[in-house]
């Protein structure tokens, strides 16, 4: 299928080939009739991208702040490499959508297959959009007008902030789509409207909707005119929807409003504020959030979780169904906003309209005069022909499910530098999948997990997306006799470890090997080197500064990332369990504090002592300082010491000489892993980590997160929820469910 894509470092844009999205379960996929082009957000993010490096940085100043303490902790080879990433990925346009339903996820009611709606969709031909995120579309309304349900519901958001009545007067501040839109939704509710812009062909459209007009190219005082409008009492409520760097909208709207006044900002502005002008008036201002209550929500958007009516009245959905409402009523006119129409494949042109200043609402439209056909293809041939996609002899061919950045940065090059078959590659949405596949030189790209599990020319896949897929895919991939490259954790609960124990020790000539590579990085081999040579227990002290991520973030939902210390803390679990040689003996766990809402402490002391009666503990810290090194290791043993900061620079004291070691780039061992991987995968050996220190590790991990979720009533938790400071391993793992029970709890 045909979709709109944004290069983040050149800024060009135009249609790209990318494999159908698929289908999942609280989602609907719809087949696009029509999209907006938004003349004031996509032009701004056009602008971003034809930028160069430095003008991109002097707009993203909180942004170069990052880069230069990552530099200072990381290196500077390191973060360049971050950086261009970053600005490599493709970004997909678009938030205006509406088209007919395709299919239904599980658990989505209320939508059936045909009906018309509206979502905020990308431009493409085909998306996938949460059941929360679209609403029928009523037969009166025509899919060119239905598009621009977004936009109106972020105007009528801000407008529901102002909360204003019959006969109120009240000023919308830049009026471009959103404004323009705001100014018919204002006379709709009973509002004496007052527009202000430079732009003469706006303000004329403004005043065909019922709104006075401000000419501020003509050099008209919009206070002075604002006060006379209210008739001389003050503006009731200004909707600011002007995108400037400049703070005067604000200042503006403070000095032409009453006592008690009310602003609120929809659109981007500077914001340095005087307080006099609001202290002396109580003036009330509040930045509205995108289409209203629900928005950014992982549980509403993506869970499908709605909020009761009779607490959030107005939620983005219900926000869309009243502008949908107005226009099948005629209240909404959108045919005076339409500026452009194209067809998707002028793609270029439509955005090249934006340097138009005429542009308002360019209307994309999809539904051509051949038919089309029910389904689009889920993958599609990057290179060579379909019949050549078979892997050649002596070249292993890695399928990858999940294309991420890691995946793109770091993990896709590592496997083509280890001289492995690039077979296909797996997204969900397809876009990542087809811009990783075509910069790598894969042979497919797709979003048909399963139909690449069973592809027999896949000798292996390699898993790299959320965690709670991880188990699913490993246990597919095994039974479908692969060879597997999971990146961490390995899972996220024991059912789910012992089925994947039980079919990996089925199967001793697949290889499995989980992401662990800090156990392959030079700066640890050479430390294990030293340490092998002293038989007396060793301290381990591990501190991770792992910096900050907001809870909503899919990492901290125990469903899906499991929590940080499973998803992140389990690195260093397997790194002291290589570094000390034996056996991990027992874990104990102790949260500082019970602060945030993470449904798992990220702020942690972990501890593990070893079957030598060596003791390990690692610091697992969210809030400290960024421009502190992230990763530091440090081994006491035999009266001498080892330290390493994060994975450059080793030293040691009482070793001798030429036990240090230090790099210019950091290097975590992740290309030596994978190298390891396709080694092994060549020469039909063995997995490089073996399968009791990946389920020993893993098991450690769950049972500390757990330890950490339930909580204590001792000053340590143990890591079976008992009253005491420390679980034994064998207990741990005896404690592991069976399949059977996996399937029920599934």
């Amino acid at each position: 299928m045909q979709q709109i894509l944004q290069k983040l470092d050149t800024g060009e844009i135009g249609t790209c080939e990318v494999p159908a999205p698929a289908i999942s379960p609280g989602k609907v996929l719809i087949r696009t009739h029509a999209t907006v082009v938004s003349a004031g957000t996509e032009r701004m993010l056009v602008k971003f991208g034809q930028a160069n490096l430095l003008q991109k940085a002097r707009q993203q100043p909180d942004k170069v702040r990052e880069v230069l303490a990552k530099m200072h902790t990381d290196g500077v080879l390191t973060t360049l490499d971050t950086v261009r990433a970053k600005l490599d990925e493709p970004l997909a346009l678009g938030y205006c959508n509406v088209g007919s339903i395709q299919q239904v996820g599980a658990g989505v009611d209320g939508l059936s297959i045909g009906d018309r709606v509206v979502s905020n969709g990308k431009h493409a031909q085909i998306v996938c959009v949460p059941k929360n995120l679209c609403t029928r579309v009523p037969d009166s309304v025509a899919d060119d007008h239905a598009a621009f349900t977004v936009p109106a519901a972020i105007g009528l958001q801000g407008i529901r902030l102002a909360a204003p009545t019959i006969g109120e007067c009240v000023v919308v501040t830049g009026l471009g789509l959103i404004g323009l839109l705001c100014v018919q939704l204002l006379r709709a509710h009973g509002c004496r409207v007052l527009g202000v812009d430079f732009d003469p062909h706006r303000l004329e459209l403004a005043r065909k909707f019922g709104a006075d007009a401000v000419d501020l190219s003509r050099g008209e005082d919009p206070v002075r005119t604002a006060v006379a409008f209210s008739r001389g009492r003050g503006i009731d409520a200004v909707i600011i929807t002007a995108s400037t760097r400049s703070s005067e909208p604000v200042s503006q709207a403070a000095a032409m409003c009453r006592k008690r006044g009310r602003i609120v900002l929809v659109g981007v502005t500077g914001l340095e504020l005087s307080r006099a002008d609001f202290y002396e008036k109580e003036l009330s201002f509040q930045v509205s959030c995108s289409y209203g209550p629900g928005r950014y929500d992982p549980e509403y958007e993506e869970h499908g979780r709605d909020y009761p009516v009779g607490f959030v009245r107005w939620t983005q959905q219900r926000n869309f169904e009243a502008v949908l409402d107005l226009m099948a009523s005629g209240t909404l006119n959108l045919e005076p906003m339409i500026s452009h129409r194209f067809a998707l494949e002028q793609a270029s042109e439509a955005y090249r309209s934006l340097e138009d200043p005429r542009a308002l609402g360019i209307v994309l439209q999809y539904i051509s005069g051949t038919p089309q056909p029910d389904t689009l293809p889920r993958s599609i041939v990057l290179s060579g022909s379909p019949d050549g996609l078979h892997s050649r002899a002596g070249q292993p061919a890695i399928a990858f499910i999940g294309a991420g950045a890691y995946a793109g940065r770091v993990l896709i090059p590592a496997f083509k530098a280890a001289g492995a078959q690039l077979h296909t590659i797996v997204s969900a949405t397809g876009v990542s999948a087809a811009h990783y596949g075509r910069k790598y030189g894969f042979m497919q790209a797709s979003t048909d997990a399963a139909q690449v599990i069973g592809d027999a020319a896949a000798d292996a896949i390699a898993v790299v997306t959320r965690h709670d897929s991880h188990a699913r895919y490993v246990l597919s991939a095994l039974r479908a006799g692969k060879h597997v490259f999971v990146e961490k954790p390995l899972c996220l609960t024991l059912p789910e470890l012992s089925e994947i124990e039980r079919e990996a020790a089925a199967r001793p000539a697949q290889l499995l090997m989980v992401g662990f590579n800090r156990r392959f990085s030079p700066h640890v081999r050479r430390m294990k080197e030293l340490l092998e040579s002293i038989a007396e227990p060793k301290t381990f002290v591990v501190t991770v500064n792992a910096g900050h991520i907001p809870p909503e973030h899919w990492t901290q939902d125990r469903r899906v990332g499991g929590g940080r210390i499973i998803g992140e803390a389990c690195h260093y679990v397997d790194l002291l369990r290589c570094l000390s040689g034996h056996p991990i003996a027992a874990v104990a766990a102790l949260a500082t504090g019970r602060s945030g809402s993470c449904a798992v402490p990220d702020t942690a002391l972990l501890a593990l002592t070893f079957a030598d009666g060596s003791v390990g503990t690692i610091h697992y810290v969210s809030s400290g300082h960024k421009s502190f090194p992230k990763e530091r290791v440090e081994v006491f043993c035999a009266r001498r010491v080892l330290q390493l900061d994060n994975f450059r620079v080793l030293k040691g004291w009482g070793w001798g000489k030429g036990v240090g070691m230090r790099l210019w780039r950091q290097d975590k061992g992740a290309r030596a892993a994978v190298f390891q991987f396709i080694r092994e995968l060549r020469c039909g050996g063995t997995a490089p980590t073996p399968l009791h220190e990946l389920i020993e590790v893993t098991a450690a991990s769950i049972r500390l997160t757990e330890a950490l979720h339930a909580g204590s009533k001792s000053a340590m938790q143990s890591a079976t929820g008992k009253d005491t400071a420390t679980v034994s391993l064998n207990d741990l793992l005896r404690s592991s469910c069976t399949s059977s029970e996996l399937s029920s709890d599934a």
